[in-house]
Formats: C-alpha cells, sequence, structure tokens
C-alpha cells in the first residue's frame, strides 16, 4: 500500500479526537518498522475482526444519532468507522503497537466510501471489515484504496491513490467539497 503524502482526515475522525483525545493521542513511541507478530498475535485479528462483526449489529448514524456522521465506539450498533474503531482498539488493548493499527477509508465495490482497519505488519497489511470475518492481504480486499492514518503518527492522515482527484461524497465521513 503506497502512501501519496498527507490529506485531510475524515471530518468525523476530526470529531472524535475532539471528544476522545485519549484515543488520539499516543504515548507510545511509534516506529517507522512494521511489527512482526507471532503466529498467535496473528490469530487475534481474526478472533478481534470476528467477535466485533457478530456483537456489533448494522445501522447507519442517522438511524442512531440522527446525524449523517458520527464516529464513535458502538455500543451495540453502528456503522462501519465504529467497527474499525472498535477492532483498533479492542488490539491495542492486546498489546498491539498503535503504528499497526491504522483506520484506513476505501471506496468498496459499488463505488461507495467504507471503512475498515488495517493491520501494518511485516507480512504486509491486513484488512479487517465488517462486511467480510475474513482478514485479508489488502490487495485481495476488492477495494480501491484513498487514505488511512500515518503510522507515526494517529492524528494525521495520509493519501493512498494518486490519481483520485475529487472525492466521491459521503466517503466515510470526508465531505465532498
Amino acid at each position: 500500500m503506497r502512501v501519496f503524502g498527507e490529506t485531510q482526515p475524515p471530518y468525523g475522525f476530526v470529531r472524535y479526537c475532539e471528544t476522545n483525545s485519549k484515543t488520539c493521542f499516543t504515548t507510545e513511541k511509534l516506529s517507522e518498522i512494521r511489527f512482526q507478530p507471532s503466529l498467535e498475535r496473528f490469530s487475534e485479528l481474526d478472533e478481534v475482526n470476528r467477535a466485533v462483526n457478530h456483537s456489533i449489529a448494522p445501522a447507519t448514524d442517522m438511524e442512531i444519532y440522527g446525524v449523517s456522521e458520527y464516529w464513535t465506539l458502538p455500543k451495540d450498533r453502528g456503522d462501519c468507522e465504529d467497527y474499525a474503531l472498535l477492532k483498533q482498539k479492542l488490539l491495542v488493548e492486546r498489546g498491539w503497537p498503535m503504528s499497526s493499527m491504522l483506520l484506513t477509508v476505501v471506496k468498496d465495490d459499488k463505488g461507495e466510501g467504507h471503512a475498515v482497519l488495517t493491520a501494518r505488519t511485516s507480512q504486509g497489511d491486513f484488512i479487517l471489515d465488517n462486511k467480510s470475518d475474513e482478514v485479508r492481504i489488502w490487495y485481495r480486499s476488492g477495494y480501491e484504496f484513498v487514505m488511512r492514518q500515518s503510522y507515526v503518527n494517529p492524528r494525521v492522515w495520509v493519501g493512498l491513490d494518486p490519481t483520485e482527484e475529487i472525492m466521491p461524497g459521503a466517503m466515510a465521513g470526508v465531505p465532498n467539497e
């Protein structure tokens, strides 16, 4: 997954960080070195992905909060970025470095905005997705990658597709300007 420079973070992420600063700031010394998980640690990706997918019912922000975009840790219902935030939180609590648990915005097979969690490892970048219980390597996800958190600063986002000049509307919290 190639990075093509900084970009504006999704609006919903910015608002989330304003009310959840502990989640968006880390005292961890972030590293550019990719995390080298053991087989047991890899199995945690699968466990957390499946557990969250099965414990949270899908619902839009409009259905839950009456607004079009609201990023939060879900209790029992949520949309794609809520699933990704919860997976990130649970894996960091299990000892995965924050620099390896990156929120990511993609375009799905319908060309719509979607948020997933990228596990950045020495074996490659793996996608944890509420649309699939299978943890997949990024290039086999079927998605077009747009942007993700930086592994050196979780508040900074980087662009992943330099050919995309115009962002489609309602892309997981990215306002259409």
